[in-house]
């Protein structure tokens, strides 16, 4: 099925040939934003328009023609003129050669930057003719075999045509022309393209690029944890840093001063942000791309991994009329996931949302969103002033810093406004300690804050390989338990296999530590009582804490008893 690079367009272009009405381009397009599926796919799922009809359409636009792979017999010298690696990432299938230039069939023509990536790589001219994505898939497989695209073997691809003497790290370093040359060498620009893809396509986080004495290592981390792939020639360095900074638009000559940057990406019709840090180090610039990936926005309240009690109470708390909530937690526990469900959950015809955010990591139609800029002038506590004139119903605050953001939200709530904001806090009731130490007075705190929601995120058993097994006495005390409290219980782990790529791990659901200030906690906090008497009194009061929140989802087969050890050793 087409997965088209600009979705809206689409829509438009089918209204304009009267192969869909207007009505039927906005219900599919309340199920794009509610389900965060595809244009197309939902148009012909809901039988509103044939995909042979999409592809037509498209192939009529944009000057191309239509191709059909099921019975096509392509030859060994044109199929070989793609490595396997590019035409799978790419999702792209050489069909015909040319006077020189490559016909290439894919799934995606209004994404033209396909074939400009390829034409670069290639170092030909590559013309485009459209086929659905299953033919395309079909031939993939029929062709190039069932294996899947790696940067190892795409490693081995490019190892024999790097030109060494282009990457002399030390002739290179000052030469700002010199820099956006090797920023341009085919084979930098196909290396980190298909990094980035990869890292994508493996639910990556975060990518690392890190620059040692001896070698250049890369580093994804995929549901929290950190994966090694085999690194790139140590000379590529410099290369694939600056061919980051250009697509960031950071300061290639720059290698002494952190920068900040942000790349968009569509992959596999889906809209990802990245956002780049740079860092100079004693054997150059480390660099960490943090992948955003649009379609979480789709993520809904019920998806969190919430028990049907928290959810219940979390409901009843995002439904109040003001009243502060925090979401607390580490950096990467989920927090911003978190409240972006609970806005799309509040996200109503009537009622007002604004946020203001450092820095906007995803848009959220029918949401007004503010982004953060230090450098103007513009932080949390000034912008929540001029939101107040704006007359919001709810407001979400992306971190409470300092003591002015903290007071400024409070104002927010007393003048009959539900707030919802993040702290970094190991868990609920430390967030009361870490308000007071700001400087923010008790009773402010009684009279405004609802509700803490402490979180972490734990990975969850592959389904596939899902096994039952007996764990260790050892790895059982680290979560409080003995092999009498797991007697009778099937406890389970994953074994490793293709679909988890051998981690026994697939995806991430949320633990949770819900505390409600409830008059007997006002009372101690009132007193400026301690954390952990506070806690005490949360947990005389019904609080489960995330471990025992984690032991309920090892005991329903979710997670394993080391993955919860892992996450809250500490608690």
């Amino acid at each position: 099925m087409v997965s088209t690079y600009d979705q809206e367009f689409l829509g438009t272009l089918l209204v304009e040939e009267k192969l869909i009405t207007k009505e039927q381009l906005e219900e599919a397009l309340e199920e794009r934003n509610r389900t965060g599926n595809v244009l197309g796919h939902i148009l012909v799922e809901f039988g509103f328009v044939s995909e042979e009809k999409i592809l037509d359409v498209l192939a009529e636009h944009l000057g191309m023609r239509t191709i059909s792979l099921k019975n096509k017999d392509i030859p060994g010298e044109i199929v070989r003129r793609i490595g396997p690696t590019t035409a799978r990432a790419y999702g792209v299938m050489p069909v015909e050669v040319d006077d020189g230039s490559i016909t290439v069939a894919l799934s995606d023509p209004l994404n033209i930057s396909i074939l400009d990536d390829l034409r670069f790589m290639l170092e030909t001219q590559v013309k485009g003719m459209v086929a659905s994505k299953e033919d395309i898939d079909a031939a993939l497989r029929k062709y190039y075999g069932d294996t899947g695209e790696s940067v190892e073997d795409l490693l081995k691809e490019i190892e024999g045509d790097l030109p060494l003497e282009k990457f002399d790290e030390e002739a290179a370093e000052d030469d700002v022309v010199t820099l956006r040359e090797l920023a341009s060498e085919a084979p930098v620009v196909k290396l980190l393209n298909l990094i980035l893809i990869q890292a994508i396509k493996d639910r990556s986080s975060d990518i690392h690029f890190e620059p040692f004495e001896n070698d250049f290592k890369v580093r994804y981390r995929v549901d929290g944890v950190l994966y090694e792939m085999i690194p790139p020639p140590k000379h590529l360095a410099l290369a694939l840093t600056c061919r980051i900074k250009v697509l960031s638009n950071l300061n290639i000559a720059e290698r002494r001063l952190p920068q900040d940057g942000r790349i968009q990406l569509n992959v596999l019709g889906r809209n990802v942000d990245i956002r780049v840090s740079t860092l100079p180090t004693a054997f150059g610039e480390s660099v960490v791309l943090r992948v955003l990936d649009r379609t979480v926005v789709g993520l809904n309240i019920e998806q969190l991994g919430m028990r049907p009690d928290t959810l219940e109470v979390m409901n009843g708390l995002i439904a109040k009329p003001n009243g502060i909530i925090i979401v607390t937690g580490p950096t990467g526990c989920g927090k911003t996931t978190s409240l972006y469900a609970f806005l799309k959950k509040m996200n109503t015809i009537g009622e007002k949302l604004i946020t203001t955010e450092d820095p906007v990591e995803y848009d959220l139609e029918g949401v007004i969103q503010v982004a953060i800029n230090p450098k103007i002038g513009l932080k949390f506590g000034r912008c929540l002033r001029h939101i107040l004139r704006q007359d919001p119903d709810r407001i979400m605050v992306g971190e409470v810093r300092d003591l002015e953001t903290a007071q400024t939200s409070i104002q927010c709530s007393l003048t009959g406004h539900l707030v919802l904001s993040t702290l970094h806090t190991n868990d609920a009731p430390g967030t009361i300690t870490r308000l007071i130490d700001m400087g923010v007075e008790p009773f402010l705190i009684t009279s405004t804050l609802e509700a803490i929601l402490a979180q972490r995120l734990i990975r969850t058993i592959c389904p596939r390989c899902k096994t039952i097994y007996k764990p260790s006495e050892f790895i059982l005390n680290e979560v409080g338990l003995t092999l009498d409290d797991i007697e009778g219980k099937e406890l389970y782990y994953g074994k490793g296999c293709q679909e988890c790529n051998d981690t026994g791990y697939l995806g991430r659901s949320g633990i949770f530590e819900l505390m409600l200030i409830t008059d007997p906690i006002r009372e101690l906090i009132m007193k400026r009582s301690p954390t952990v008497m506070l806690r005490q009194k949360a947990r005389e009061q019904g609080m489960r804490t995330m471990r025992d929140d984690g032991i309920l989802k090892m005991l329903d087969g979710i997670t394993s008893v080391e993955e919860v050890a892992r996450e809250t050793r500490e608690m």
